[in-house]
């Protein structure tokens, strides 16, 4: 255990988040996503299982660490679910960690096959035990400053 980082980020993920370069992306998936799959057809292979934990609170642990990209306009993609009027509430919850850690940010929706092939260029996939459909979330890692 270390002070100041949460419980809920294992040591492999925080080596994952170490190891991670400005613009490199993560997944964050919810438990019905492919996670092992799609992880599996990414060349770095970086697959972390957080069974038990939701996306919101691996959201919050990791942005508590992790600076998001500034270079581009749209530093978070969700999987979209094609109802523009039906959003998953899940986005909202979203939208607030985001702007608790990073001020806000504008968000890109992501049609769910090319989510899957855009998931397959992460650096790593991050599988939780998230029960809200279309709540998986990519992130682009920024620069310290």
């Amino acid at each position: 255990m270390l002070k100041n980082i949460s419980p809920i980020l294992s040591p492999e993920l925080l080596k994952i988040l170490m190891e991670m370069g400005h613009g490199d992306e993560i997944v964050i998936a919810d438990g019905n996503f492919p996670s092992a799959s799609i992880a599996a057809a990414t060349i770095s292979k970086k697959f972390v299982r957080l069974d038990g934990h939701g996306v919101p609170e691996i959201l919050d642990a990791v942005l508590q660490l992790m600076p998001l990209d500034t270079f581009v306009e749209k530093p978070v993609a969700l999987m979209d679910n094609g109802d523009s009027e039906h959003r998953p509430e899940v986005w909202t919850e979203y939208e607030k960690i985001v702007n608790k850690y990073e001020g806000e940010k504008s968000i890109e929706l992501v049609e769910r096959y090319a989510f899957y092939t855009r998931a397959k260029s992460a650096y790593a996939i991050v599988a939780s035990g998230e029960t809200a459909t279309y709540a998986n979330i990519i992130l682009k890692k920024g620069v310290v400053q």
